[in-house]
């Protein structure tokens, strides 16, 4: 039996969507879906390298990549963008305090 990607737009972003974005980027293609270009502005993000490249720019990057970068880079990115799915409604019943900058770049102290 064979397995096929699903481009489901819901749910945790798996390695595999990772990889499919990555080779987008390494062939050319400039069409991307929403969950797709969060996808890059998370490599972005995750590697300065390619913080302010083009899309054209960030694949010719990947290309040069080694096989084992690749897949750090992917853990990495799948880690980071998993992370920032977590809503603080979720964080919060799981006990995590939610502490961050508050109105004009106070922030708050935990108590």
């Amino acid at each position: 039996m064979q397995l096929e990607y699903n481009k489901n737009e819901q749910g945790p972003v798996t390695e595999m969507a990772i990889v499919n974005v990555f080779t987008k980027l390494i062939f050319g293609d400039v069409s991307h879906t929403s969950r797709e270009l969060m996808i890059i502005q998370a490599f972005r993000s995750v590697d300065a390298n390619v913080g302010r490249d083009s899309q054209q720019e960030m694949g010719e990057y990947l290309r040069n990549l080694g096989v084992r970068e690749m897949i750090h880079l992917v853990s990495r990115l799948r880690q980071q963008i998993n992370e920032n799915e977590v809503s603080p409604a979720s964080k919060r019943a799981q006990g995590v305090p939610s502490v961050g900058i508050g109105r004009a770049g106070y922030t708050p102290r935990a108590r």
